[in-house]
């Protein structure tokens, strides 16, 4: 399955819900752009990002969205989100590691998310995995944060 341009602005709409928990007029202080990368590793390991628009089955795909500070105010306490769009499966590998995710949008655990099964607690599978979140304690005056997370096309 590919992912087009409307998934991406599908996505950047989603993205929209940032949460500024003590700043106000905040939105008009944040800017957000996001990326949508294609993941590629050579024969020495070394890791590479192309852009990318479309993409087959089975490639890697990195959601990067780097938030601006617009003002020259520091802004704490910004939590921000990232969905998983429907047709791509989580890897696992998100940046900085400290997100926590979900599997409904509402209720956010650190990863690896468990669940019990038959009185035993086992581990969500990344394919459950709807949105991670991201609490930036402080974002500083005219600087900038970047978080991502990386997907496989279904």
């Amino acid at each position: 399955m590919k992912y087009s341009t409307t998934l991406r602005k599908v996505l950047i709409a989603t993205l929209t819900s940032v949460s500024l928990m003590s700043f106000a007029h905040a939105e008009d202080a944040l800017k957000m752009q996001l990326s949508a990368n294609k993941v590629v590793t050579n024969a020495e390991g070394k890791v590479s990002y192309t852009p990318v628009n479309t993409a087959p089955t089975g490639t890697v795909v990195q959601y990067k969205a780097t938030y601006s500070n617009t003002i020259n105010k520091d802004i704490q306490d910004l939590e921000v989100v990232l969905p998983i769009p429907a047709n791509m499966t989580f890897t696992g590998e998100a940046s900085p590691a400290s997100a926590q995710a979900s599997i409904d949008g509402k209720n956010y655990a650190d990863m690896p998310l468990m669940r019990k099964v038959d009185g035993k607690m086992v581990k969500i599978p990344y394919s459950e995995y709807r949105t991670l979140r991201w609490n930036i304690k402080l974002l500083p005056a005219q600087k900038s944060a970047a978080v991502a997370l990386n997907t496989i096309v279904d």
